[in-house]
């Protein structure tokens, strides 16, 4: 064989290596697709990431399944999401706590967000709620911190346990508003039959865990995170309003493919998420009521909001002087 003809074949071969990915985005998906979550059966992330794989089959006409792999904060999931084959059909969620909070607790994590993941899309953001019993005389963050100037520590703080993501909202609070807080760890039960019987006083968390009491009067919300005030909760400040501006804990989940995957499928996903987020009202209203946002980023936004998110994590984190190991 010839120079000349070999290199025309060496040149065929290119080019229909280079068509392979562009096959397989247009063919894709053919067969299911599995999400691992890892998260808990039955909590609200899992119920979360259902909902919206439920949503998503609709879009690509194929089935979206959910795989729980729960355990060492997110790790175990987070882990074998990364290890899964690159191919679109597993895909991981991930959450505030697996990227942007664990990589700054732990010396030894068993992945990289910018190694091992390539963002598709946010799926939806939880705004912080400074949570009360009733019998707190003060109704405002604000009104909290004049106390807390005055009387350091006179507060107790229901946390979900060392390093969790309540814990570490509260400390953050607490460095950003100069005060002193009493923080309760309740490592193995939820805090918050504690904080309706008044057996502590406050919680920093993500809305949704405590809206239902907030319904039935058990609780009262003194403060959210956001810019502007939630449109579902118009009475209740912002922290900003308390003169915290750069208060920001935001949980929040997103759907993330391994490395490697084809950018074409990566963007044929992140289309399907634009569709998703915005096409079942009811579904949007159910965020909308407990202080949230379901919405879709494209994987450039999403990838700029993550950056800035493990910033603001990494910086509150290191302020508490915490490692778990």
């Amino acid at each position: 064989m010839n120079v000349q003809r070999r290199f025309g074949l060496t040149l065929a071969a290119l080019a229909l290596a280079g068509l392979a990915p562009l096959s397989q985005a247009q063919d894709y998906p053919n067969k299911a697709i599995r999400i691992i979550a890892p998260f808990p059966t039955g909590t609200g992330p899992d119920a979360n990431t259902r909902e919206i794989a439920a949503e998503l089959t609709k879009v690509l006409g194929q089935s979206v399944v959910v795989e729980n792999r729960p355990g060492a904060s997110n790790m175990i999931g987070m882990e074998a999401g990364a290890k899964a084959a690159p191919d679109g059909y597993t895909l991981v969620m991930g959450a505030t706590t697996s990227l942007s909070v664990v990589p700054h607790l732990y010396g030894k994590v068993p992945y990289k967000a910018d190694r091992d993941f390539v963002p598709i899309s946010i799926v939806g953001l939880l705004n912080t709620a400074l949570t009360a019993n009733p019998s707190l005389k003060e109704n405002t963050a604000k009104e909290l911190i004049e106390r807390l100037k005055k009387q350091p520590g006179s507060v107790t703080a229901a946390t979900s346990g060392v390093g969790s993501y309540s814990h570490l909202a509260g400390e953050w609070f607490a460095s950003a508003a100069g005060v002193k807080i009493d923080f309760v760890p309740y490592n193995t039960t939820s805090p918050y039959a504690d904080l309706v019987a008044g057996q502590v006083q406050v919680i920093f968390d993500a809305l949704p865990a405590a809206i239902g009491n907030v319904r039935a009067g058990k609780l009262k919300i003194l403060a959210l995170t956001g810019k502007t005030r939630h449109p579902n909760f118009p009475d209740v400040p912002t922290f900003a309003e308390a003169g915290l501006p750069d208060y920001s804990p935001t949980a929040w989940i997103g759907l993330f493919a391994p490395a490697g995957t084809p950018p074409a499928i990566v963007n044929k996903l992140g289309d399907a998420m634009q569709k998703a987020a915005a096409q079942n009202p009811d579904l949007i209203a159910k965020w909308r009521s407990y202080g949230g946002d379901l919405k879709a980023q494209t994987p450039a936004e999403f990838t700029s909001f993550l950056r800035q998110d493990n910033q603001l994590w990494g910086q509150a984190i290191r302020n508490t002087g915490l490692k778990l190991d």
